[in-house]
């Protein structure tokens, strides 16, 4: 059993502590599912992209991997009376998973122009926005 244990310590010292795993993180501290749809710039271009419903009390991770910017917008809304939401419109659809290219012309594209929070990652790589009441 010594031998055993003395090995794990071993490995687990060469190896050092497991990665991080980066991600702009979204948890809900309601007690209502929330849906939401996050907005960026990729250093070319607008998108925006929903929807991930977050069930109550509960975290979903929406991108993965290292964030690249330093600003993501967030739209996001409980289906009852609690919306969080902002300044800086993008295009959404109504009621189904999108992606959408760009910031104008929302309606003539088929899309619903709604208003996203500025959220300021301070250029972390990894990031947890909260949503709460």
């Amino acid at each position: 059993m010594r031998r055993t244990t003395l090995l794990l310590a071993v490995t687990l010292t060469l190896l050092g502590p497991a990665p991080a795993l980066a991600a702009f993180n979204v948890c809900n501290k309601t007690s209502l599912a929330t849906r939401v749809a996050i907005g960026r710039f990729d250093g070319t271009s607008w998108t925006s992209e929903g929807w991930w419903t977050i069930k109550p009390k509960a975290c979903t991770s929406i991108l993965t991997g290292p964030l690249q910017g330093r600003f993501y917008y967030l739209y996001a809304s409980d289906g009852a009376a609690g919306a969080w939401e902002g300044k800086t419109h993008f295009c959404v659809a109504p009621d189904s998973r999108f992606k959408a290219a760009g910031r104008g012309t929302c309606a003539g594209r088929g899309f619903d122009r709604r208003g996203f929070f500025e959220v300021d990652t301070g250029k972390k790589a990894d990031w947890t926005q909260n949503l709460s009441n």
